[in-house]
């Protein structure tokens, strides 16, 4: 089990009704972290259409999770 922060930006802090949290979880990596908030907060977003970053640096989905890291979920951008 790892202690991580998660950090939630636009919708997927609209749908966990807070900025961040703390979780205890059984995590290997960025993937795992989403697919668990994405659970725990009933979001329907696919990983695919998101970005990750850990520790303010953009990541991939497979990038590994430590204990201590900090995980902020980017929901799709539109714009032109």
């Amino acid at each position: 089990m790892k202690t991580i922060t998660v950090r939630y930006f636009a919708m997927f802090r609209e749908h966990a009704g807070l900025d961040e949290e703390t979780l205890t979880i059984d995590a290997n990596d960025a993937a795992d972290v989403f697919r668990a908030t994405r659970s725990r907060h009933g979001s329907s977003e696919p990983s695919g259409h998101c970005k990750v970053a850990i520790n303010d640096v953009m990541a991939s989905w497979e990038s590994p999770i430590n204990d201590g890291d900090t995980v902020l979920l980017f929901p799709p951008v539109a714009g032109g």
